[in-house]
């Protein structure tokens, strides 16, 4: 599938991957100073989202066919980049394709063998994903203005811009296809295994993040076996290369001229 993206900069690739219920918008703070630094930066909408297509139905939202799109966009080895939705499907391609990824950022998100067990706190963070499943969460997180949806995205930088773009016919359904096609309870039982990751990998979590734990994040060192660094950020929220994008910048160049 041919996806939305722009492309800034000119030197070796890194791909700034988005989630939800962002688009490549998201990194926006980033772009500029990576080009700037000799990257050419690669920023797509995944399917789904932003000005990307939309296919209809839950099949078409699985994590190896949203990757298989990532893969055709650039054609030699990159430097892969992910937040939230953006880091898991990260995770997987660079499991998947160690070929194709030379280095590895993920914001939020861990890896997902890291997910499991389960705390008590992660299932309470996440109580949302229980209710995206559901064909009423639509109409739920949507009526009276977004009124529930607001007070899930509460203290997001963009959320005018989100109930907005969400509230776009057909938009919020196939935006929730991620987690339908990939967060069913019944997955628990049966865990896929993915391989630990080789790359030169940097894991980043906000202490003010209300959906995802610092626990998984510290325990993805454990599936890296290439160099590994985890990078602790106060003051910001899940969104925080929106909230902290000078430091979050920083953090990148860092890593990738290492």
């Amino acid at each position: 599938m041919r996806l939305a993206a722009e492309m800034t900069g000119d030197g070796p690739p890194v791909l700034l991957v988005h989630g939800f219920p962002d688009s490549g918008r998201v990194w926006r703070h980033q772009v500029a100073p990576l080009a700037e630094a000799g990257f050419r930066v690669v920023v797509p909408d995944l399917r789904g989202f932003g000005a990307s297509p939309r296919p209809e139905g839950v099949e078409h939202y699985r994590v190896t066919e949203v990757a298989g799109d990532l893969l055709e966009l650039i054609d030699e080895p990159f430097h892969l980049v992910g937040h939230d939705w953006g880091a898991g499907i990260a995770w997987v391609i660079a499991a998947l394709q160690p070929e194709r990824v030379r280095s590895l950022a993920a914001f939020s998100v861990g890896h997902p063998a890291a997910a499991y067990p389960r705390s008590i706190e992660s299932r309470e963070k996440a109580w949302y994903q229980l209710l995206f499943l559901f064909e009423e969460a639509e109409a739920l997180l949507l009526k009276d203005d977004a009124a529930l949806f607001r007070q899930w995205l509460e203290g997001a930088p963009d959320v005018d811009h989100y109930v907005e773009e969400m509230s776009r016919p057909g938009a919020l359904t196939t935006a929730l296809g991620l987690y339908r096609a990939n967060l069913h309870p019944r997955r628990e039982l049966e865990p896929r295994p993915l391989p630990p990751v080789a790359a030169p990998t940097l894991g980043v979590w906000s202490t003010g993040d209300r959906y995802l734990t610092e626990q998984a994040m510290r325990r993805s060192g454990e599936h890296v076996t290439g160099p590994w660094r985890y990078e602790r950020l106060e003051d910001a929220g899940h969104w925080l290369q929106l909230d902290q994008p000078e430091r979050v910048t920083g953090l990148l160049l860092k890593h990738l001229r290492s």
